[in-house]
């Protein structure tokens, strides 16, 4: 593990640096939350100019459209992209994220040559079709089929909190293949063209009030058989990648955005004082030395990301670490705010107002309500504690 930087990294780091100090005020303001054609427009709009920039995909391959470079240089990309406020990824998260560095490890030639550009131009959104009503955690007793016919599978089923399912042409989907009862042995990963007929998409409203999940309904939907990644019945194996890039360098953004929030919320009790001052700042020493530690962590992920291609199982012990910290960030940030935790809508005043350059109170409501998700998406805790106990404290299987 080498947690230093070279001449190089540095190098590429002002040179980015440079680039976003002109580029993020050129921006339009950002659309309102819940207009989703608004937002893929926006998100790709920036998209595009990275790409324009030869920002996009830094470490996805050449012949991808990438630029092959370093997962170190990603990370720098990531922190750069932070520290100037910029736009990250957006709504086609699960396309520069997920699908498209999982196409671009485990795909054809001809699947990276169609697929990743238009990824990293901006011109094509992703979505995922993994969780089901009956399978969530438990991925490997999903029920959606695919039944081969000549040079299509036809697929029949349903998926639930499929992410900007409304706006995304093409989701990563896992059918089974194989037996009812085949379980892992009988998945397959498909790439699925969202505007075939036989999609029915019904947008879901979280407790958040938000409407990026979306239920997927499937009836006889054809899909051309070249549009498998991997073998068939062989997409445990290669949705272990797509998860391991979900898990180990997709909250790197939320990271650093955590950093940046504590930050804020020392700054708030600082100024505000009081009895419960000192209390709360040791709170947030603590938060701050786990932070680091976290931070540690992800750079050896993309230390050893830069070794084998992908971050590896180490990327499960800091999003079970991660998404449990920000749940405790959060209730510490509503407390900070007292009674003004009680209302979401941004207030004009007082220190936890975002406009006294405080972290806002609709912010800090905002944070602990979405909190909730953090330790259920992209794996459970449980389900995290499970693959550190098994897969690298060689525990047996309970």
């Amino acid at each position: 593990m080498d947690l230093r930087y070279s001449e190089a990294e540095e190098a590429f780091r002002s040179g980015l640096r440079a680039w976003l100090a002109g580029a993020v005020p050129s921006l339009p303001p950002k659309p309102p939350a819940n207009d989703w054609p608004a937002r893929r427009a926006y998100d790709t709009g920036w998209q595009g100019m990275l790409h324009q920039a030869g920002y996009a995909g830094i470490d996805w391959p050449v012949e991808g459209g990438g630029l092959g470079a370093s997962p170190v240089e990603q990370l720098i990309y990531v922190e750069e992209l932070e520290r100037a406020h910029a736009p990250y990824v957006g709504v086609n998260f699960v396309g520069l994220l997920h699908a498209g560095p999982t196409i671009a490890v485990e795909g054809t030639a001809g699947q990276r040559a169609r697929f990743l550009p238009p990824i990293l131009r901006g011109e094509e959104v992703w979505c995922q079709g993994f969780s089901e009503p009956d399978a969530g955690s438990d991925l490997a007793s999903l029920r959606c089929r695919a039944v081969r016919d000549g040079d299509d599978y036809v697929l029949s089923g349903s998926k639930i909190w499929t992410s900007h399912a409304e706006v995304a042409d093409y989701c990563e989907i896992l059918v089974r293949t194989g037996p009812e009862d085949s379980r892992h042995r009988g998945i397959t990963w498909l790439m699925m063209p969202m505007d075939l007929p036989g999609i029915e998409i019904r947008p879901l409203r979280t407790m958040a009030g938000s409407t990026e999940f979306a239920e997927l309904f499937l009836d006889g939907v054809r899909v051309p058989v070249g549009n498998r990644v991997g073998e068939e019945n062989d997409g445990w194996r290669v949705t272990m990648v797509t998860l391991s890039f979900e898990r180990g360098t997709a909250f790197v953004g939320e990271l650093l955005q955590s950093m940046e929030l504590l930050r804020s919320l020392r700054d708030v009790v600082v100024a505000v004082g009081g009895s419960g001052a000192p209390g709360l700042l040791g709170r947030i020493g603590h938060l701050g030395a786990e932070l680091d530690a976290q931070w540690a962590v992800t750079r050896r992920n993309v230390s050893q990301a830069a070794r084998t291609g992908v971050p590896g199982i180490g990327g499960s012990v800091f999003k079970l670490a991660f998404s449990e910290l920000r749940q405790r960030l959060a209730q510490l940030g509503l407390e900070v705010c007292g009674r003004a935790g009680l209302v979401w809508d941004e207030l004009a005043g007082g220190p936890w107002s975002a406009a006294e350059g405080g972290p806002g109170n609709g912010e800090l409501v905002d944070t602990w309500v979405n909190g909730f998700s953090r330790t259920i998406a992209a794996g459970t805790s449980q389900i995290q504690r499970n693959i550190v106990a098994e897969r690298i404290l060689g525990l047996p299987k309970g």
